[in-house]
């Protein structure tokens, strides 16, 4: 056995391992760091296969970001585990059922080299070799930016509209609160930012709210 099938064996293992503990820890907080391992071993698996490019953003992405910012919110939310359960079990029909659909979408997609072994002998976009001089990252943003580019633009898009709704349905207006006005602070010219005031002679300036204007 090769150094390289003995890390892939290892990645391999630590990946599934991971992956179960995910869905079978009873602590949130645990299962977040076992979701983290097995980012980090999805990342070696990657290196492995020379897709350095995909190996940093998943763990730059996902583990600097996402599963962090997850790890947070578990901590800072007093979540109801107990709720959450008893809605499990309610909605448990229609999870059997979309785990099914994701099984069987599973086996054709390993059943399909048996099928038409040679669709996966020429791929459309093959990875450059090592001669070519073309790194995995140029190559990716070459096949990104020209046959995907429209669908990326539209991924973009979508995720755009996601962030915009989120903080819309999350936003609390409440009354009483001084806010910054963009368009008065931009509008603000010398007239209104200097106030000349003409003081008599032994006189002193009252303020507004004192004389009973404000």
């Amino acid at each position: 056995m090769t150094l390289a099938a003995a890390f892939f064996y290892l990645f391999a293992v630590l990946t599934i391992a991971s992956g179960f503990m995910v869905i079978a820890a009873k602590n949130p907080v645990h299962a977040v760091l076992f979701l983290i391992l097995a980012f980090f071993n999805a990342a070696g698996l990657f290196v492995l296969l020379g897709a350095e490019f995909l190996a940093m953003i998943l763990v730059v992405v996902y583990v600097g970001a996402v599963a962090v910012l997850f790890l947070f919110v578990v901590m800072m939310l007093d979540v109801d585990f107990a709720e959450l359960r008893a809605g499990f079990i309610k909605n448990a029909p229609l999870g059997a059922l979309v785990g099914l659909i994701l099984l069987a979408e599973l086996v054709l997609a390993l059943g399909f080299r048996f099928v038409r072994p040679g669709a996966l002998a020429t791929p459309s976009t093959p990875i450059p070799s090592a001669g070519s001089g073309v790194t995995n990252t140029e190559a990716i943003g070459r096949v990104l930016y020209t046959q995907y580019a429209y669908y990326f633009e539209g991924a973009g898009l979508i995720l755009l509209v996601a962030m915009i709704g989120a903080i819309v349905l999350t936003l609390r207006h409440k009354e009483g609160v001084k806010r910054q006005s963009i368009a008065a602070q931009v509008a603000r010219g010398p007239k209104t930012a200097v106030e000349v005031v003409k003081v008599p002679a032994g006189g002193a300036i009252i303020p507004a709210a004192a004389d009973g204007r404000g």
